[in-house]
This record gives structure tokens, sequence and C-alpha cells, in this order.
């Protein structure tokens, strides 16, 4: 899928998703990432089932308020051991398909909100 928006200056928005891609400001991305308004990695979490405990730890330090959990293709819950970093710190989680979170990102970035994306990008 394609996203039409405009773009405000100097922050990352997902431009286009889709089976075993997201692109970030127009540039393409085959593997996992973790993405924020000013920060982008890739992220060593290839399935769903890759995640353990403290995938997401080293998301505490970017400190954002919220982290969407992007789950791959369907929208899965993850186990409470993987997020316990995150609430320790305060920070929310949310989790969806990767779609999902992808349009949830793009809102709340637009909008100047402290965000990450954590997506698992599947083929």
């Amino acid at each position: 899928m394609k996203l039409q928006l405009s773009h405000p200056a100097g922050i990352n928005l997902i431009t286009a998703y889709g089976d075993g891609f997201v692109e970030i400001n127009r540039e393409r991305r085959s593997t996992s990432l973790i993405l924020l308004p000013d920060h982008l990695a890739d992220w060593p979490v290839a399935r769903f089932d890759d995640l353990a405990a403290g995938s997401l730890a080293g998301l505490v330090e970017l400190r954002p308020s919220l982290v969407l959990l992007g789950t791959g293709r369907r929208h899965r819950f993850p186990r409470p051991d993987l997020y316990r970093d995150l609430v320790a710190a305060g920070i929310g989680l949310e989790h969806m398909d990767t779609g999902a979170a992808c349009r949830t990102y793009n809102i709340l970035a637009g909008e100047g909100r402290a965000v990450a994306a954590a997506l698992i990008v599947e083929d």
C-alpha cells in the first residue's frame, strides 16, 4: 500500500508497505526495523516467534511515550515478559499487524508525538 501524506520536514515517515517491505521516506527496507521520527535502525527479529525477552529493551533508552509493535501479516499477542522493560519505564505498548502499525505510526509521528514502531517485516 502506498501512503500519500504531507511530509513534515526532518522526520521519518512510512511512505509505503507491503509483503516483504516497508518504505521509509521513499527508501525500501526488506528487514524488520525500529523507527522513530528521528531514528531508524535494523531490528534482528525476522518473525514474531523470534521475539525474546529483551527484544524491545533497547527502546527504553530512546524514550518514546508509546511503542507500536507490528507483529507481521497478522495481529498476534506478545507475552508480557517481552515488554516488561517498557512497562517498568512507563512506556506504553500497542500491538497490531504491521500494516496497522505503519498507518498508526504515521498519524502519531505527524502529530509530533514521541512514538516508536518496532516493525516485523515478513516475506
